[in-house]
């Protein structure tokens, strides 16, 4: 669940930073068409881009794979406190809106559906044609085009059909319906509902712009615009040839077209998205280097090796297995033993056993006589036993290769201590018979005299999950944790307060370790802070409100008087066009104060070439020492 909600975030976070890219240097340029596959490309992008995550592979240390139970840390019990869960809360209220949204995108397509088939449509060419008698604003949903023939006139329909057939030709209803299944995944993010507003802006734009090409008199099709404000009904899911932005249809009319040069305007959002990859998408992955046993064996401080070869007597058998017992607790039981006709060995079968904590086996049959085998028992300066097979290499005796490895630890667990594994109580068989690789943390708690031993394994919960990693006191990254020494820690404390997951390290010695040699990645540079206020554009005149009617049938005064304040309307806007300007002069300001961060991120993605050949370099390093 915390994955899906850290989707739900980025996704969300990727949306605001698209349409904040387009509200401030795209939004008054006229490449319209461009515009519309901008923000399509940024709702999709944002949708599938935080699935992507790039991950990079860093050797380290194996992790010590025995655990002594009787020496872990132990800390006081914490009395169990209720704790609400936001994350199910927070799922709930998002389903709950996601159902409300959809329910509502249900009746939408109902009423739509239902106007659409109250009359029989008029087919013309590609597309098909509804008269209503409704007062209703005109509107198109792909293909078909339904409007009230009785409230314009001939000229005014005429500017009415070629607006809904550029709406139709270049199949904007699918915009509209791809912007409202986003607005009902991310119904709780404002953004989107601005970026749909855009997305239906810049439609109208593009069907003016097109429109208007085939129209001779604009002065005429901006009438029609004024005039149809006063049929506000509107079917949702479709096109409408209103739309409550008038004034702005209006300016972009008059607008000059934008310079080709301005469309470097697109390429600005690229930093920003290598910049949440490198921050967000990049996942360091750990791998232990493979340890031979005999670089093992000289970490141990005891070593014994007891070889056995194929003329080793039935005697020497018994006196092995008695010397282990008596050094180490471990019972060994030699069975199933053949020898040839030369009394040596050509079966044997060893097994190793110690109380209900360890077992393991080997079985050797053959016809010919055994090769050397022997079994070495290593202590470490903690006491700990490593057992291990081996087989005697053939250039020399002392090389050997492990083929198993049992982990003994070097005290029992009290009879009254309570296990816990992934939360739940279990018993010491099953602690028994965790792999010790696979374990993610373990607590041991002491209360009233009671020892508790708490375990949680890594597919149950990933350290890499926590929220605040902290190792003696220092706050640290994912990196860090993963190449910290974990034979070096003395106490581990994980804790969860309201949802917010925390782990706090302490090393023995008060250190940690961290591999120097390791490539370190450049940090990407930060967007600049603007060094002046947002630019305000110039207020915008009101339009006239057109009479009812129209020009030869209806109010001839009134017309009049119309045409009058449409032509006070046009004054002002000219007169508003230096304004215009010096906003556009303010836009620029802003481009070139973005120059530097431009410079910045081509020395960031040099960097970056140079690091990824150490990383390379690195990696090549540590496979040789590996072999």
């Amino acid at each position: 669940m915390e994955t899906l909600f850290l989707y739900i975030v980025k996704s969300s976070g990727l949306i605001a930073l698209f349409y904040i890219a387009y509200h401030f240097l795209l939004r008054k340029e006229t490449f319209f068409t461009a515009n519309r596959w901008y923000l399509l490309a940024g709702l999709f992008t944002s949708l599938i881009l935080p699935w992507i995550v790039f991950t990079t592979i860093v050797w380290v240390e194996p992790t010590p794979a025995n655990f002594d139970w009787s020496r872990l840390p132990m800390r006081p019990a914490q009395k169990e406190s209720f704790e609400i869960n936001w994350y199910l809360v927070l799922a709930i209220a998002y389903t709950i809106g996601i159902a409300l949204f959809l329910v509502q995108f249900a009746l939408d397509f109902y009423n739509l559906n239902r106007v659409l088939k109250s009359k029989t449509p008029h087919q013309q060419a590609d597309h098909k044609f509804i008269d209503l008698k409704e007062n209703i604003a005109p509107f198109s949903y792909f293909n078909t085009i339904v409007y009230n023939s009785s409230l314009y006139s001939k000229a005014e329909m005429e500017s009415i059909l070629e607006h809904e057939k550029v709406h139709s030709e270049q199949y904007h209803t699918i915009d509209v319906l791809i912007t409202r299944f986003f607005c009902i995944l991310f119904w709780f993010n404002p953004f989107m509902w601005l970026y749909k507003k855009a997305i239906l802006q810049n439609l109208e734009f593009i069907a003016d712009c097109e429109a208007s090409k085939n129209i001779s008199d604009k002065k005429a099709y901006q009438l029609t615009l004024l005039k149809i404000t006063a049929h506000e009904n509107g079917v949702v899911l479709t096109n409408h040839f209103y739309q409550s932005l008038i004034k702005k249809r209006i300016v972009m009319l008059n607008k000059n077209q934008s310079k080709k040069s301005n469309s470097w305007k697109y390429v600005l959002i690229l930093p920003a998205l290598i910049a949440f990859v490198f921050l967000f998408q990049m996942e360091v992955i750990a791998k232990e280097k493979n340890v031979t046993p005999k670089a093992a064996q000289a970490a141990s401080e005891d070593v014994d090796i007891y070889k056995i070869t194929k003329n080793t007597t039935e005697t020497e058998l018994k006196e092995k297995a008695a010397t282990i017992s008596k050094n180490y607790g471990v019972s060994v039981l030699f069975s199933n033993t053949k020898r040839n006709a030369d009394n040596e060995l050509t079966a044997i079968t060893v097994e190793l056993k110690k109380g209900n904590e360890i077992s393991n086996n080997r079985n050797v049959n053959s016809s010919e006589a055994i090769k050397p085998f022997g079994i070495v028992i290593t202590k470490d300066s903690n006491g700990k036993l490593n057992i291990n097979f081996i087989e005697e290499d053939d250039k020399s005796i002392d090389k050997v290769v492990s083929t198993s490895k049992i982990v003994a630890p070097n005290a029992p667990i009290p009879a009254d201590t309570q296990i816990y594994i992934n939360e739940k109580k279990s018993e010491k068989a099953a602690m028994d018979a965790l792999d010790p690789n696979e374990i993610a943390t373990v607590n041991v708690i002491k209360n009233d005299e009671k020892k508790e031993i708490r375990i949680i394994t890594k597919d149950y919960h990933k350290i890499g999950d926590m929220d605040e990693i902290y190792i003696n006191g220092k706050k640290v990254s994912q990196n860090e944790l993963d190449q910290l020494d974990q034979g070096s820690i003395d106490r581990i404390d994980v804790t969860n307060n309201f949802g917010k997951k925390g782990m706090r390290i302490t090393t023995k010695n008060g250190t940690y370790y961290q591999e120097k040699n390791m490539p370190v990645p450049p940090a990407p540079p930060t967007p600049p802070v603007m060094k002046f206020k947002h630019p305000v554009p110039p207020v915008m005149p009101k339009a006239p409100r057109a009479p009812k009617g129209d020009p030869i049938h209806g109010d001839k005064k009134a017309w009049k008087e119309f045409e009058k304040q449409m032509d006070e309307f046009d004054a002002k806007m000219k007169k508003i066009e230096p304004q215009m300007e010096a906003f556009d002069k303010q836009m620029a300001e802003f481009d070139k104060q973005m120059e530097p961060f431009n410079k910045e991120m081509e020395v960031f993605n040099e960097k970056m070439k140079v690091f990824d050949k150490q990383m390379e370099e690195y990696t090549s390093k540590i496979e040789k020492e590996k072999k």
